[in-house]
């Protein structure tokens, strides 16, 4: 298993990395400092917004991985989601990134870290 960076400097080269491909990105809610859990959020225009989580595979290796899509028809529901699991674990890093082809831009995360 590799070691981790600590969250604070992860959510901080994402932020980055948004600027530097003409995006936008800021944080929602601030996590624990080393060990907090990363969402991001991805939007863009009239595009839905999808959640990407970091999720374990067998090999010990931790990509992102979309896991939740706004319904257009029901936006409020994405963000009560967002809310209860932020209530669920407060160490929670909450990134929201405005850019075009967030999972291109996921996979240059996943290729960082």
């Amino acid at each position: 298993m590799r070691d981790r960076l600590p969250a604070r400097l992860e959510v901080s080269a994402i932020l980055r990395l948004a600027e530097s491909q003409g995006g936008f990105a800021t944080v929602l809610a601030k996590g624990e400092r080393d060990a907090g859990t990363i969402l991001l959020v991805t939007v863009y225009r009239d595009e839905p917004s999808r959640l990407y989580e970091r999720m374990p595979a067998l090999d010990g290796s931790r990509s992102f991985v979309a896991t939740k899509a706004e319904n257009p028809e029901n936006p409020a529901d994405f963000s009560e989601y967002l809310a209860r699991r932020r209530r669920q674990d407060p160490d929670i890093w909450l990134i929201e990134v405005d850019i075009a082809n967030s999972e291109r831009f996921v996979a240059q995360i996943d290729a960082l870290t």
